[in-house]
């Protein structure tokens, strides 16, 4: 993709964080088509006197800017409607992913100053062409804006009078152009502040009573010069008082001027994740709480799923969970939005993504995701811990993360039946196959490098951030996993996959006989806060070998009942982290154990979805008790209330609780075995197909349970309930009733 009459220009040295760029042009004539295409190596904001050429934000959108960047076209010819002489074009840029800090101290990971191309295609009514294109010719100038970042926050001044610093610098940008396609970052819902008050320490904070991925928005009228200036935090502490520092190096300081006169203020190239904000400056004695609301900010996706139950703690945990998605999805799929990092770590987006797709129409994000994926895979086949890969930082390949490679695209294959984004990632599938292959050296166990473990898994001393289950079984079992995904792959893609089953079948029997014993995982047991640091005879060995088919069927009984006394003796609670955790429902159910997944779901100390709930969260944790019963924090350095990974509770909840299974991709056919508890009272789940909507909700009555069921035209069911008896459905409404 080239641009024909444009170059690649910077600012000046020495110009401000965001310098805005403008080029007044002469029109020959009245304007039947105007076509925009721009893009940057950072962030851009287009205008046509004076006006934004789109509500997206955060344009071009995160990718691995060495090997590709985005391109958006944009049809602006409304901005030509009347008939004038003149137009004036401007460019704002900013630093964006490209060039400002990211993660720990990497500074410019793409490239040392921000650069923008845009071109404008008119055409005339008499069918002539004319282009203006970014050169050097650009005049540079200030701007309001003086200093964004996305860790640091912004700083505006609205009693600026813009003024010209000289012309734009032609430069070098060495990228591949590329048509966008990502989804927009847009602004979403507005949340109002909650409350206003004084901590015990004095300080002036708001809360709005939601934590979310966004910014505040400022309306205000007063004096010329004033000044309001606030940082945001997601807690407050034991005593009630502003806390944030989880955000580590991340300042997140928002600090803007008053004109005088009416100001609106809002981050133009940064956002932050908060729920509250200490009021560090205010230009009168008195804060006006009307000045001010939240915005969230997230990918354009369509919400799918809707789901409520009898159990209002179980209706937060999932409103928890939607939160957290939207926060996280943020042109990639980010472990956390508030702290300096915010990166698109690979076992978050795997173990959520089947979640992901219940919940919003998550199709054309992970496709542009999933092609940065592919594009960042070495040759070897491995694939970083992180992408798209953040230069100057080496995320190893580790199991369970890199596992993304595999796991994603089959599971929007399996949500949408994109049979052409599977074909498309088949190849970089088989080539981490083959990486693994050549790292376990013909032992069929994974054994060699690093890698992350059950990751916050409370069954470790605690302080630690991996779990006591032995790596190597993790490894190998997430070895055979993908295989499995990679055969099922190309048995759809029409592939010869006899030498992935041949090679499962050799693993499976390798991990047998290094981990199991008697039909049991080898070692002590592990409880919560042991002393052992590695061990195969933990609640996530147990959860892996079950659900992913690594035992002897002989043996699954046997399994199960170690699984269920495990979490006995730790009082009835999980004791798995990140690579655990969203498998022990299913574990459970699909050994016949409901009662126990049903209070594990239920259960309301740490380690348990529920303590978060009761102790505020509005949206999902990264450690269990990432706050303790006492109120104390459990590290700053590491210490996330906004990380949706173990919000991948919910596809058991629909898959099993709700019971909706894809037969066939995009669920087309789908199988639908409700497992009811009555602790739940009833569950009520809508969920929008690319066949329509499908419904399933069953209600605990006086006499029996009673089960609805709505299936959408092109679709057909499966309907297993409880009492054993199955119905071969299609469109239509149908209700049940059993005793």
């Amino acid at each position: 993709m080239k641009f024909n009459n444009a170059a690649w220009i910077s600012a000046p040295e020495g110009a401000q964080t965001c310098p805005l760029f403008k080029k007044q042009i002469c029109l020959r004539g009245t304007v039947k088509k105007a076509e925009l295409r721009a893009t940057a190596m950072g962030m851009y904001r287009f205008f046509i006197d004076g006006k934004d050429v789109t509500d997206a934000l955060f344009m071009p959108g995160w990718t691995d800017y060495v090997k590709r960047v985005q391109v958006q076209t944009y049809d602006v010819t409304r901005f030509f409607a009347c008939c004038k002489e003149y137009a004036e074009l401007s460019l704002l840029l900013g630093n964006g992913w490209a060039s400002a800090e990211i993660f720990v101290g990497v500074v410019h990971p793409y490239i040392p100053r921000a650069a923008a191309i845009a071109e404008l295609t008119l055409t005339y009514a008499d069918g002539k062409k004319e282009r203006f294109g970014t050169d050097k010719s650009w005049e540079t100038w200030t701007n309001r804006c003086v200093y964004s970042e996305l860790y640091m926050g912004e700083t505006q001044d609205a009693t600026l009078e813009p003024q010209r610093i000289g012309y734009a610098q032609e430069t070098h940008v060495k990228a591949k152009l590329v048509p966008d396609e990502g989804e927009p970052v847009v602004e979403g819902e507005i949340v109002y502040p909650r409350a206003l008050f004084t901590t015990p320490n004095g300080e002036r904070v708001i809360d709005f009573g939601q934590n979310l991925a966004g910014y505040v928005r400022v309306k205000c009228r007063g004096p010329r010069g004033g000044k309001i200036s606030f940082v945001p935090a997601e807690i407050l502490d034991k005593d009630g008082n502003f806390y944030n520092g989880n955000y580590r190096n991340a300042a997140n300081r928002c600090t803007y001027t008053l004109s005088g006169g009416e100001d609106e203020f809002k981050p133009v190239f940064s956002f932050q994740g908060f729920r509250y904000i200490r009021i560090d400056e205010y230009f009168s004695e008195d804060i006006d709480l009307s000045c001010f609301n939240a915005i969230a900010v997230h990918s354009d996706i369509k919400r799918t799923g809707r789901f409520v139950c009898g159990n209002e703690k179980i209706n937060q945990l999932y409103s928890n969970i939607i939160w957290g998605q939207r926060s996280n999805y943020i042109d990639v799929p980010t472990d956390c939005p508030q702290r300096d990092e915010r990166l698109g770590w690979t076992g978050d987006a795997q173990v959520f993504c089947r979640t992901a797709a219940i919940n919003f129409d998550v199709h054309k994000f992970f496709r542009k995701w999933l092609h940065d994926l592919i594009l960042d895979q070495h040759k070897n086949g491995s694939v970083e811990s992180v992408i798209p890969i953040v230069k100057g930082i080496p995320f190893y390949p580790a199991s369970g993360w890199s596992d993304a490679v595999t796991i994603c695209p089959w599971e929007i294959y399996l949500a949408y039946g994109d049979k052409q984004l599977l074909s498309e990632c088949y190849p970089a599938m088989c080539k981490w196959i083959e990486y693994i292959k050549n790292e376990e050296n013909g032992s069929y166990i994974w054994n060699a490098g690093f890698h992350f473990g059950d990751w916050l898994a409370t069954d470790a001393p605690y302080g630690s951030f991996s779990g006591a289950t032995d790596t190597s079984l993790i490894d190998t079992a997430f070895y055979a996993y993908s295989l499995s995904i990679v055969i099922k792959a190309g048995n759809v893609l029409g592939k010869d996959t006899s030498g992935y089953r041949a090679l499962q079948e050799k693993v499976v029997d390798a991990f047998r006989r290094k981990f199991i014993e008697n039909g049991l995982p080898k070692g002590k047991p592990a409880v919560c806060g042991s002393s052992e640091q590695s061990t195969c005879y933990t609640q996530t060995a147990l959860s892996l070998i079950l659900h992913f088919g690594l035992g002897e069927e002989k043996d699954r009984k046997r399994q199960t009942d170690a699984l269920v006394e495990l979490i006995a003796q730790n009082g009835m609670r999980m004791t798995t982290g990140f690579l655990g955790t969203p498998y022990i429902l299913h574990s459970l159910s699909e050994n016949g154990r409901d009662d126990i997944a049903y209070s594990l779901l239920l259960q309301e100390k740490a380690p348990s979805w529920l303590f978060s709930v009761n102790m505020g969260a509005t949206t999902m944790w990264e450690h269990w008790d990432g706050i303790n019963e006492k109120g104390e924090v459990w590290n700053k350095d590491m210490n996330s209330f906004n990380h949706y990974a173990y919000g991948a509770v919910f596809d058991w909840i629909f898959g099993k609780a709700v019971g909706i299974q894809p037969l066939l991709p995009a669920y087309e056919r789908v199988r639908i075995c409700p497992h009811p508890d009555a602790r739940l009272h009833f569950t009520d789940m809508a969920f929008d197909t690319r066949y329509g909507t499908l419904r399933a909700k069953w209600t605990f009555l006086p006499d029996g349970i009673q089960y609805e069921y709505e299936i959408p035209e092109g679709a057909c069911a499966e309907i297993i309930l409880p009492d054993g008896k199955k119905y071969e459905v299609s469109k239509g409404n149908y209700v049940f009733f059993t005793k």
